[in-house]
């Protein structure tokens, strides 16, 4: 099957993603901002159409994400995701009917570089189809651990970047550890059919966890401007995801010399992601 497949759905969920970030912050931005975690954030969007067109987005990622996980490795397709940012300023353009700056399309060149020199470099395969329980219940902990400390400390913070940048990292996490339980889950579709699927614990976690990253995300584009929020959330995901496919798939990556090419990938994805949050288009006003 190689990586084709997984490649192309993955690709298919960033767009998708990237859609609901420009429709979901749109909507975001036109209801009262609150100091605290506040559940019913989500009663006042479901009023917005615009946040409705954005949830469908959401499930459309959701089902090329499942596609790419069940056919690929973690550690390939949770990096593309990397994409979702120069892709929702490049739909913010175009709904905004402004166009990107010159340094803008060459920090847009720099992920796409950057990510296809980091990916082809790793190499990222092999792993096991089957996690042990012992092996995730150390991995829930932390990512849970992690997601509550981060949420906690941004929410004491008042609107900006800190509270903005910890909010986004939280959500990070939550994606990542969905991803994780996601793919798992497939596992379970695939040997042991749709009974197996909706009995399984790994199903009702993925679901909570991204029920819970999606409250996070509505409150960190709430939280602050962009240039905080995005770069943590961008690159959280795709480190924690790796780590997780390497630590929990147990997913190989090249070592050795490749590592150069490794690190020279990833600065200039971190190069970009900076450049386009700090530099781009805002995804309600285009400004």
């Amino acid at each position: 099957m190689g990586v084709v497949l997984p490649v192309l759905f993955a690709l298919l969920a960033a767009f998708s993603n990237a859609l609901a970030t420009v429709l979901q912050r749109r909507a975001a931005l036109s209801v009262p901002q609150s100091q605290g975690f506040r559940p019913g954030l989500v009663v006042d969007l479901l009023r917005r159409p615009v946040w409705i067109a954005g949830m469908l987005a959401v499930v459309v990622a959701g089902v090329g994400q499942a596609v790419a996980l069940a056919t690929g490795p973690l550690s390939l397709v949770q990096p593309l995701f990397v994409l979702e940012l120069p892709l929702a300023l490049l739909l913010a353009s175009l709904m905004t009917g402004r166009h990107l700056a010159p340094p803008l399309w060459l920090a847009v060149g720099g992920v796409v570089v950057g990510l296809g020199i980091a990916l082809a470099s790793a190499a990222p395969g092999g792993g096991t189809a089957e996690v042990p329980l012992d092996r995730w219940l150390s991995a829930l902990a932390a990512c849970a651990g992690a997601a509550v400390l981060l949420a906690a400390a941004g929410l004491r913070r008042p609107v900006g970047k800190a509270r903005a940048g910890c909010l986004g990292a939280s959500t990070a996490v939550c994606y990542a550890l969905t991803a994780a339980l996601m793919k798992d889950s497939m596992r379970v579709l695939e040997t042991e059919g749709v009974t197996g699927f909706l009995t399984t614990w790994q199903t009702y976690a993925f679901a909570a966890a991204g029920v819970g990253a999606v409250l996070l995300l509505e409150h960190a584009m709430q939280g602050g401007p962009l240039v905080a929020s995005q770069p943590a959330l961008t690159l959280g995901d795709a480190a924690v995801s790796l780590l997780l496919g390497v630590v929990l798939y147990r997913e190989d990556l090249r070592g050795g010399w490749w590592i150069v090419p490794q690190l020279l990938g990833v600065a200039l994805i971190v190069v970009g992601v900076l450049t386009l949050a700090r530099r781009g288009i805002d995804l309600r006003t285009g400004e």
